[in-house]
């Protein structure tokens, strides 16, 4: 069974460009799949059926599992299984009919605009690495990237001549985005008199390094913004997405157009982009109840 997996694996990396992190999740949660198939059902990947696959997801909702992990651990099991069958390897697809759990979608959590500025004004200019944190909130708030983005940003990625980062999404999916006359001058201000002092190495193009002269981690920045969060006492808890769900909705709050968004974010498909636009709306029906005079 094993073996099939790690062909499939390459699959997804070779023939689809699946990011390592979307690689890494896939085989967390086949693996898991497979340790059920082996040693509680006894059974091969050939004598699965649809009950097997639902026995597998009961299982894991009775462990507590999200709605989300259950949905996810059944688009990498069905995709395995279709992988399989293409390629004669299994003789007809348990999951051919099956769909996925209804997820209850969630709202993301969003900063004021006045709490952004709070948050990004928390960075100890007069330090290396306070001047290097201030670049990283700036790039997230003005570009909206992922934190595996902005992690993985090099040197050659900032053209601060022309006001724009390139950076590379999901499946290795390339984009430009803008950056704003904030973020440019905090990152120039990195580049030129902060970096060469984190730096270990002068052939390291990584962007941003951690105190070792290293890429920093994606866990290493959510401790750096969640210090600074705590610093100014956010009510709602922040995640390194948080700036990525603001630099959405602010840009939508202040007539911004969906497609737009869309390519900045880098989302394959817009309705993944719309649900901030539930957010705006919410904010427009407020805004509507606390100034017309006939709202209440």
């Amino acid at each position: 069974m094993y073996d099939t997996l790690q062909d499939y694996l390459n699959y997804l990396s070779v023939e689809r460009g699946l990011s390592k992190n979307t690689l890494e999740s896939y085989e967390r949660d086949l693996r898991q799949y497979l340790t059920y198939l082996k040693e509680k059902k006894r059974m091969g990947l050939s004598e699965t059926t649809q009950a097997t696959v639902i026995g597998y997801l009961l299982q894991l909702q009775a462990q507590g599992k999200a709605t989300a992990t259950l949905s996810r651990s059944l688009a990498a099991i069905k995709s395995y299984y279709h992988y399989l069958f293409r390629e004669d390897k299994i003789e007809r697809d348990p999951t051919i009919n099956l769909d996925a759990p209804k997820q209850e979608k969630k709202l993301p959590k969003v900063l004021s605009v006045e709490d952004v500025e709070r948050l990004l004004a928390q960075p100890d200019l007069k330090t290396p690495a306070g001047i290097r944190d201030r670049a990283m909130l700036e790039i997230l708030y003005a570009a909206g990237l992922r934190v595996s983005e902005l992690v993985s940003l090099r040197l050659g990625d900032v053209n601060l001549e022309m006001g724009y980062i390139k950076c590379y999404g999901k499946g290795s999916k390339e984009r430009i985005v803008p950056l704003g006359l904030y973020a440019t001058k905090h990152i120039k201000l990195y580049i030129e008199h902060a970096r060469k002092f984190l730096a270990s190495s002068m052939n390291e193009d990584t962007l941003f390094l951690n105190h070792h002269g290293h890429r920093l981690t994606r866990q290493g920045f959510w401790k750096i913004i969640k210090k600074y969060a705590e610093n100014i006492n956010l009510e709602n808890e922040i995640t390194p997405h948080t700036l990525r769900h603001s630099f959405a909705t602010h840009l939508l709050e202040n007539g911004a157009d969906l497609r737009s968004v869309q390519e900045m974010l880098g989302h394959a498909d817009i309705s993944t982009t719309q649900i901030y636009t539930h957010l705006t709306k919410s904010k427009i029906k407020e805004v509507y109840d606390k100034t017309h005079p006939r709202a209440l």
